[in-house]
Parts: structure tokens; C-alpha cells; sequence
């Protein structure tokens, strides 16, 4: 999967989710500033990010994300990952 599928997933669960218009999902959207995601909705994402890994997401791999852009940074190593 490539950064860009992600990013388009990412996008889609956001929207879906919490019905964010899609027009202020950016790579560069800050979660919390940008797209009102508070802490709760943050364990909500990465519930809704399992699927794409297949296996539980460790909140502490996600300790330093701030936008849209890290939280397919860290998912795309994450799968990297896997794969090796």
C-alpha cells in the first residue's frame, strides 16, 4: 500500500467517523487544532486504523503525531514493518 492509498484511507475514516469535510483533510491538517480530534477520537482512529494493519495498533506509536501526514508515516513504516 502505497502513502498516497493510506492517506485516502485515512481521509475516508476521518470523513466517515467524524463527519470532517473532506475539503480540510490535508496531509499538512493538524489533528487537533486543524481537524478537532481531542484524545477520545484518537483511540477511535486508531481502532478504525486495525483493519489496515491487520493486527492491534500500540497507542505509543502514535504518541508523536500532530497531522494527517504523520499518521500515515507511522502506518506506512508500520506495514513496512510487518512485510520485513
Amino acid at each position: 500500500m502505497t502513502k498516497n492509498e493510506l492517506f485516502q484511507r485515512i481521509a475516508t475514516i476521518l470523513h466517515d467517523t467524524f463527519e470532517i469535510d473532506p475539503v480540510r483533510i490535508t496531509p499538512e491538517a493538524r489533528l487537533y487544532d486543524d481537524l478537532d480530534i481531542d484524545s477520545i477520537d484518537a483511540v477511535d482512529l486508531i481502532v478504525q486504523l486495525k483493519p489496515l494493519l491487520g493486527r492491534s495498533l500500540q497507542p505509543d506509536s502514535f504518541k508523536a503525531v500532530r497531522t494527517v501526514q504523520d499518521v500515515v508515516d507511522v502506518l506506512f513504516g508500520l506495514i513496512r514493518e510487518q512485510a520485513a
